[in-house]
């Protein structure tokens, strides 16, 4: 299952038990503690103000915490798992994966407690959206070590909750040395594109249409395909018809027969493949129907496929780069 399918089943069974909240507050993390030099801070997370070590020696991380801490080069004892991201990940981040301890798997329900424990960890870090920690039993886990969950809201929210975390567990500097490349980079292609963008209204097709229920994947800003693309000048217009809580504020599944209503008014439309670079068979079904070929945009011969969109940290985030460079290249050619 994808970070983007993973995301929006969390959504979709818990957004009528309780609203996402989004990646915890705004203001500043931490407060210094007043102890004489304990080695202490207090760190705002979803789950209340924590009392965690300054340096963290041993780590463990969870969820979306997983690919931020290993980019970070945080002093890691035990992860879960991330298969989802695994094509994402650079061949020494991959090395690193395969060589923790794996304490959980996928779910928030597929914590080992008696690894973590066996991890001596001095901080814990849970990377799942707010809803799912009625999942974990957390209790047990504060009973290990201080708990600091710091999960995403809206599918943009990468940037903060991956600071948040990369700062939980020691790594502020480097975590903003990975940021600052990727702005680079960004900048250097909103340049690049400028003009050529500047006059289009996009549109976004993502993965996850079921070609069993005839509907699609119709992403707005904000969202997994689109958010990345905005940095560098992409203009996605249009918003969900009812916002249902979380990715659900940027993100729909409209019928097939909806395509021209949906898409109608794109100059260009952008969509997801897969890391193998192919579409997806909920994207496949809608490019290969009569409907998706007459829209204004695909007669035009503006569309984009892009790889890496599910993205959740700055180092793969500029993989996303590349790949969006490389897709909108014919743009300069015109």
């Amino acid at each position: 299952m994808s970070v983007r399918q993973h995301w929006r089943l969390t959504v979709a069974a818990t957004v009528a038990l309780v609203a996402v909240t989004g990646c915890g507050s705004s203001d500043a993390d931490t407060t210094a503690t007043s102890d004489g030099g304990s080695g202490t801070r207090v760190f705002s997370a979803d789950n209340g103000d924590i009392t965690i070590p300054v340096d963290p020696k041993r780590v463990v991380a969870t969820g979306y915490a997983v690919p931020a801490l290993i980019e970070a080069d945080a002093a890691l004892v035990g992860i879960s798992t991330w298969k989802r991201g695994l094509p994402m990940m650079t061949e020494q981040d991959r090395a690193t994966y395969d060589r923790l301890a794996k304490v959980a798997g996928e779910m928030a329900a597929e914590t080992n407690y008696e690894a973590i424990a066996a991890a001596k960890p001095d901080v814990i870090v849970i990377g799942v959206p707010k809803p799912v920690l009625a999942d974990i039993d957390m209790k047990r886990l504060e009973s290990i070590a201080p708990v600091v969950a710091i999960g995403p809201g809206l599918p943009d929210g990468w940037r903060e909750v991956s600071r948040k975390q990369a700062d939980a567990a020691g790594r502020a500097a480097h975590f903003q040395t990975t940021k600052e490349a990727y702005e680079k980079k960004a900048g250097e292609l909103k340049e690049k594109y400028g003009s050529a963008l500047t006059s289009l209204k996009f549109g976004h097709l993502g993965a996850y249409g079921e070609v069993a229920k005839g509907n699609f994947h119709r992403e707005f800003a904000k969202s997994w395909g689109t958010n990345i693309s905005q940095d560098i000048g992409v203009n996605y217009y249009g918003a969900v018809k009812e916002k249902a809580g979380g990715a659900l504020d940027v993100t729909e599944y409209p019928a097939l027969e909806e395509l021209p209503e949906s898409f109608g008014e794109a100059d260009a439309i952008t969509y997801t493949l897969e890391a193998d670079g192919t579409p997806g068979e909920g994207v496949k079904q809608v490019l290969d129907s009569a409907l998706w070929k007459n829209l204004p945009a695909v007669k035009a011969g503006r569309v984009f496929p892009l790889a890496y969109t599910e993205a959740a940290t700055y180092e793969s985030a500029l993989r996303t780069l590349e790949a969006i460079d490389t897709a909108f290249a014919p743009l300069l050619t015109r």
